[in-house]
């Protein structure tokens, strides 16, 4: 490849601690720490976490882990990606467009993990009228796997319960496997087995 073409390729989005401070890709995972295995991605257990699965009703396939903590709600998907480049800066792109077709506010910042994306997405409030909806949009390209996380709650301004949501996505381990996926496929995630179990 070209120097040109080099400069022109999405580079990979990630904290330079990743591969210390997560989230992490398996090979690099404590392997005697008590995780709770999802398939895709393994998540360590902490008191206040709850876990919940989102199902697509028509398959029944898992489609994302959410995860309630510190006032917070956190929703994962880990994606299979390219070796070389990186998936976030795309990603980033299509879902500010998303917010802004749909009526919402949207704006890029540095965050602790690198570039997010903090919006304001219109939705039906309690009572059916038009509500808003803050979400933070943050992302990280690991080897050959991407992880987009969805932040909502208190995690959006308060700063403590966002280091502790940040804390969490940071703990969470990608199991990419060794079969060939094309890019931007969903990482099968599966029902959770209890830690140490087989």
């Amino acid at each position: 490849m070209s120097e040109e073409n080099e400069a022109a390729t999405p580079q990979k989005s990630a904290p330079e601690d990743r591969a210390e401070s997560g989230p992490f890709d398996d090979s690099e995972a404590n392997p005697v720490r008590p995780y709770i295995d999802l398939g895709g991605i393994k998540i360590l257990p902490r008191e206040g976490l709850n876990l919940r699965l989102e199902v697509e009703e028509q398959t029944q396939r898992i489609v994302a882990v959410g995860l309630d903590y510190a006032g917070s709600t956190l929703q994962v998907q880990p994606f299979a990606a390219p070796r070389s480049t990186g998936l976030w800066d795309e990603t980033r792109a299509q879902i500010r467009d998303q917010v802004k077709q749909q009526g919402g506010r949207v704006e890029e910042r540095e965050g602790p993990l690198g570039a997010e994306l903090l919006a304001e997405v219109p939705v039906a409030g309690p009572d059916g009228q038009p509500a808003r909806r803050l979400a933070r949009f943050i992302g990280v390209d690991g080897p050959r796997w991407f992880l987009r996380g969805v932040i909502g709650g208190a995690a959006t301004g308060d700063v403590d319960a966002a280091a502790k949501v940040e804390d969490l996505f940071r703990s969470i381990v990608v199991v990419r496997g060794g079969s060939p996926m094309p890019p931007r496929d969903l990482i099968t995630l599966k029902m959770p087995t209890a830690p140490g179990a087989a």
